[in-house]
């Protein structure tokens, strides 16, 4: 299947319209909504393992589709925290199943899609692009992650030094409150000494962990204002819940890769060898080729339309896409018994390497 702007578009914001279709119109929407963000992609993922390239895209047009997903992002978290806090009532009432049904449908494609493309703003190089992914994360209540991603992470991704790799036999539920408060302390300490090089206050106004904070504030409040306390809740916990899943990927996509320290004490360079890869066509393109990690590690600036899948035996391939092994790694026995022999796989073959 050639893989197209229009076919990336069709991916990321079908679902995001059957979602406000839920929001508006209740009814069997919110499990329509539900089932394009889940069994949907499964049931497409398993037709093929493809790799095909992108065809030359219109430069226009790989540049709107990340800010018209962000547009759509906003207009998706009102309507369906308005809708789960009845402030706009659907055309049909919502039962308890729809509401779920919602706030899961909401909660994935925000996890799955909103996060990607903040991901993809962040790293683009114009001024206006970055700022708009940070405003989407600073939307899930994870604004940090606007520094701690490209100047923690991707310098020191696969040490220990990097909150964010997964470590051998760490359980997620162990990852997950280490990576998000070491990804916070450790991307403050990065603005902190980028303000100190310019001989400005650490905590001056140009330290952007004070647009974080405020803007999160803001949000909450925003919310608070439309749904009133159930509104903040319900808000807060969409935000939760898409940010887990961003975690959830970070924690699946180096889970056990370390690198080797060289004998002037540096790491080595960063290697395929050390991202775990999907090349699930379906999901990949929702996602915005996250899943084709090893390519953006090598190159962090190169845009999603244009990210490849390395060859099987130059870097790690996960046995299943990534939305199911970010599911799989909530059930961390099962989670060790599939993936420790693969990682050994690749512990084995780079002491081998070395040798």
């Amino acid at each position: 299947m050639q893989r197209t702007i229009a076919n990336f578009a069709i991916a990321t914001l079908a679902p995001g319209f059957l979602l406000a279709l839920a929001a508006l119109w209740g009814g069997a929407w919110p499990w329509l909504a539900l089932f394009s963000v889940t069994l949907m992609g499964l049931t497409l993922d398993a037709f093929a393992r493809v790799d095909d390239p992108v065809q030359t895209p219109s430069p226009k047009a790989a540049a709107t589709l990340p800010v018209v997903l962000a547009l759509a992002h906003f207009v998706l978290l009102f309507l369906t925290v308005a809708a789960l806090s009845d402030v706009v009532p659907p055309a049909k009432e919502f039962g308890t199943g729809a509401n779920v049904a919602l706030f899961l449908a909401a909660g994935i494609y925000m996890g799955q899609v909103s996060n990607a493309n903040a991901h993809e703003l962040i790293h683009r190089p114009g001024f206006l692009s970055r700022k708009l992914g940070t405003l989407l994360y600073i939307s899930l209540l994870f604004g940090h992650h606007a520094s701690a991603h490209p100047a923690v992470h991707h310098r020191h991704v696969a040490t220990r030094r990097d909150p964010n790799t997964s470590r051998l036999n760490e359980s997620f539920y162990r990852f997950l409150p280490r990576a998000w408060i070491g990804s916070f302390r450790a991307g403050l300490a990065v603005e902190k000494k980028r303000l100190l090089r310019r001989q400005r206050r650490a905590w001056s106004a140009a330290n952007p962990y004070w647009s974080y904070s405020l803007g999160a504030l803001a949000f909450t409040l925003l919310f608070a204002g439309i749904g009133g306390w159930r509104g903040a809740l319900i808000y807060v916990g969409l935000a939760a819940y898409a940010t887990t899943q961003l975690l959830l990927s970070d924690y699946v996509q180096h889970y056990g890769l370390r690198r080797r320290r060289m004998a002037n004490g540096r790491w080595e360079p960063v290697g395929p060898q050390h991202s775990w890869n999907a090349p699930h066509w379906f999901s990949s393109m929702m996602m915005m080729n996250a899943p084709r990690h090893s390519d953006h590690h090598a190159h962090p600036g190169k845009a999603f339309q244009h990210l490849s899948m390395p060859d099987e035996g130059e870097a790690p391939q996960l046995p299943f896409s990534l939305p199911v092994m970010g599911a799989l790694a909530l059930l961390p026995r099962k989670w060790r018994q599939v993936m420790n022999p693969r990682v050994k796989v690749w512990h084995d073959r780079a002491q081998l390497q070395r040798a």
